[in-house]
């Protein structure tokens, strides 16, 4: 029953996470670059933070409990860095594949690396027990993922020109595939990140803390990392493209709607991990199910993003085939979420 309760946690999560590019649309007047450093601020900084507040004991201060071990709060803030290039990369493969593709392919790459690594890591052998049910599961949901991708080039070959643009409006399929590869890879470093914060996690709940919100000063030191990634590449696009005055051209009710639209996309897409830290806390310690969490929110935010595709018609004006190889892709995904329990 803990099993259950947990994943359910973590999908409700990963939905918000699938919905929190949705907001884009509704930012108005500003360049890609300037929303996605005003929504990054919420989303790796704001509510990262009040997560890891509500997350200490009240004794305690956030800064005495994240740096009392100092080697593993800046691991887990290098990685954040290294993961920060794969949040920013992530974004551009959804610009021009759409929110379907992009993520499916992105997350895919993510979810191995970011589960097998750790695993290697720890010394686990993926050739025998837990070690081979963990690779199996992994690798059923980079099947599932391939099969969708594979779905996402049906789409791209079955449409015109016009109506790709239309779907998404900078598509472009190779320069997609690259940024989505190279963004898989590295937003594995995030899971990475929380590996090395867990001495962090250990303590805090050593010291009383509740452990349904133990890793979330973890996850705050992996986005602050993140954050500084994505605030240097966004200024610089921003001195680039001379784009600066975004932020101060836009007035009145257009910047509250702006800023509203850009807290909304930072709380959903915040919410993967905070929900990801609950559902964990449902899980045995060292039990497959933790092991194969990250793969699961990874499965999960591809089979909710498919379906804000589908919503968004990104996948309008394809054919039956491509629907169908789409179903069985998020079919196989779903199995691979499963699997684990059989």
């Amino acid at each position: 029953m803990n099993t259950l309760i947990g994943l359910v946690v973590i999908a409700i999560g990963s939905f918000g996470q699938s919905s929190s590019y949705v907001p884009i649309n509704r930012v108005k007047n500003w360049s890609w670059e300037s929303f996605w450093l005003v929504q990054g601020l919420f989303a790796w900084l704001v509510f990262p933070f009040v997560g890891a507040m509500i997350a200490i004991p009240g004794e305690l201060s956030l800064g005495d409990v994240m740096f009392e071990d100092v080697a593993s709060a800046f691991k887990a803030i290098g990685y954040g860095v290294l993961w920060g290039i794969g949040g920013l990369t992530f974004g551009l493969s959804m610009r021009y594949l759409g929110v379907a593709l992009g993520q499916s392919l992105a997350l895919g790459t993510c979810s191995a690396f970011g589960t097998l690594i750790p695993a290697l890591l720890k010394g686990e052998n993926l050739f025998s027990g837990d070690g081979l049910t963990l690779l199996i599961g992994v690798s059923i949901a980079i099947a599932g993922i391939a099969v969708i991708g594979y779905a996402g080039a049906l789409k791209s070959r079955s449409l015109t020109d016009e109506e790709r643009k239309k779907a998404v409006r900078d598509f472009a399929l190779k320069k997609g595939l690259v940024i989505a590869v190279l963004a898989g890879v590295m937003s594995a470093c995030f899971s990475l990140g929380l590996e090395a914060g867990a001495p962090i996690k250990r303590r805090l709940l050593e010291l009383g803390a509740n452990s349904l919100l133990a890793l979330n000063p973890v996850i705050f030191l992996v986005t602050i990392g993140g954050f500084i990634t994505n605030a240097c590449y966004c200024l610089y696009q921003n001195y680039k493209n001379r784009t600066f005055t975004d932020y101060v051209s836009v007035k009145g009710g257009m910047l509250i709607n702006n800023l509203l639209f850009c807290a909304l996309a930072g709380l959903l897409w915040y919410s993967q991990f905070f929900g990801l830290g609950i559902g964990q806390s449902f899980f045995e310690q060292g039990s497959i199910m933790m092991a194969f969490s990250w793969s699961i929110l990874m499965s999960l935010n591809v089979i909710f993003s498919n379906v804000w595709g589908i919503i968004l018609k990104e996948w309008k004006g394809t054919g039956a085939k491509t629907i169908a190889v789409l179903v069985a892709g998020l079919l196989i995904l779903i199995f691979s979420i499963i699997y684990p329990q059989l």
